[in-house]
């Protein structure tokens, strides 16, 4: 546990770099926009089965739009959360999906699709997750780093961007649940009270 503290450390002071200073943190989603359309992301079910992921295929009232990387010590620290938060909303008009859009040299191997498809069946993902290898999804959305998340709510309009919670390294520690707040908000028909966050993680590198 102490190993991945430190790992986490040390990710966190060498991807500072990516969270820039752009308004809200993100310099390509304005909250209360039209999410970027997105279809045919080839991708994995909790249950193994080849699939793809789009947009429109959708059809809950609320979206949950999260970037992953297996490689990254940080997705890793949150996992468990993520999976936890997921199932928390089991039964509810909300659909989650991971999508993750690495194409650094030494990392594709480990955050490609069949390196996803093992690592949702060795952690028991309960939610789609796909592999982009056009970086196009994340481009649209201006991911920077990974774990980030997206809520879209029933109209399709992004209502947050950011962070899971306040405490990437210790979930005990944690106090405001950025992300469960605003699913929450964005089932109810109302205004999420905090809807930019600073998403912490690893740095996503863009080919072009």
């Amino acid at each position: 546990m102490r190993s991945l503290a430190l790992s986490l450390t040390a990710v966190l002071f060498l991807v500072a770099p990516a969270f820039g200073a752009d308004v809200k943190y993100n310099n390509q989603i304005t909250i209360g926009q039209k999410a970027p359309g997105f279809s045919g992301i080839p991708a994995t079910t909790p249950t193994g089965e080849d699939t793809s992921i789009s947009l429109d295929e959708c059809k809950e009232d609320v979206v949950v739009l999260v970037f992953l990387a297996n490689h990254c010590p940080v997705v890793v620290a949150y996992e468990d959360r993520i999976i936890e938060l997921a199932d928390s909303f089991k039964g509810k008009s909300v659909k989650f999906v991971g999508v993750c859009c690495t194409t650094a040299p030494g990392q594709v191997e480990q955050d490609n699709l069949a390196a996803i498809k093992e690592r949702v069946k060795e952690k028991g993902y309960n939610f789609v997750y796909g592999y982009d290898e056009t970086q196009a999804i994340g481009k649209a959305y201006g991911a920077r780093v990974t774990p980030e998340f997206f809520v879209l709510d029933k109209n399709r309009n992004v209502v947050y961007a950011g962070a899971l919670d306040d405490s990437p390294q210790n979930p005990a520690n944690a106090k405001k649940f950025y992300l469960k707040d605003a699913i929450n908000a964005a089932l109810n028909g109302e205004t999420v009270a905090t809807p930019t966050t600073r998403a912490v993680g690893c740095g996503i590198r863009y080919q072009n």
